[in-house]
């Protein structure tokens, strides 16, 4: 299971980010959009230097050596500007899609590429899927990359959405956006490791 981070600064964020690790979080993605690269650089030091190796970089990407973290999100439009180059020493890249057909042109290097939204997004108003991401799995044809599903994914929904061929979530709205985003968390995570 993947967290990505709120894109705006939350209260306690830094102890919540370190008590999903403490819990199992796989893999942080770090998307602050807004962010200029001294407070990203900032949010990054604030993160307990035993969890670089699980966080991924979406902006600022040339501070990864720097803070010794070695794996890289691109979205869209920065993927169709590396490709076929080899980012070394990055050894984890991952990348954003919106339909079954730009995933399975992806090519080989992408470790992850989240799909989204597959239901209505928790954390962005009217961002809904306009299509259903569910049948158009019948077409995949990339099995090199893993396959994660994102947008509106919750406790209610992640067992639906594994059973239906997804090989991975990614969670954010139903965490920042609670009350409680640990014990979320907890509930998400015990989810995917029944099933």
């Amino acid at each position: 299971m993947i967290v990505i981070t709120n894109p705006i600064s939350i209260s306690n964020e830094i102890k919540i980010i370190h008590s999903l690790f403490e819990e199992g979080l796989s893999f942080l993605h770090i998307r602050k959009p807004d962010f200029s690269e001294t407070e990203m650089e900032s949010f990054l030091l604030e993160i307990g230097l035993e969890y670089r190796n699980r966080l991924v970089l979406h902006s600022h990407h040339h501070l990864a050596k720097k803070m010794n973290i070695n794996q890289l999100h691109f979205s869209e439009k920065e993927r169709n500007l590396i490709l076929g180059k080899i980012l070394k020493p990055i050894k984890y890249h991952s990348t954003s899609v919106h339909n079954i057909d730009d995933f399975n042109a992806l090519k080989h290097g992408f470790e992850n590429a989240f799909l989204s939204p597959i239901f209505p997004s928790i954390s962005k108003p009217n961002y809904t899927p306009k299509i259903n991401h569910f049948k158009t799995l019948k077409h995949r044809t990339n099995f090199d990359t893993k396959l994660v599903a994102l947008g509106g994914i919750s406790a209610e929904n992640i067992q639906q959405t594994l059973e239906n061929g997804f090989d991975n979530v990614a969670l954010l709205g139903t965490l920042w956006n609670s009350s409680n985003p640990l014990e979320n968390f907890k509930k998400c995570h015990q989810i995917v490791l029944s099933f």
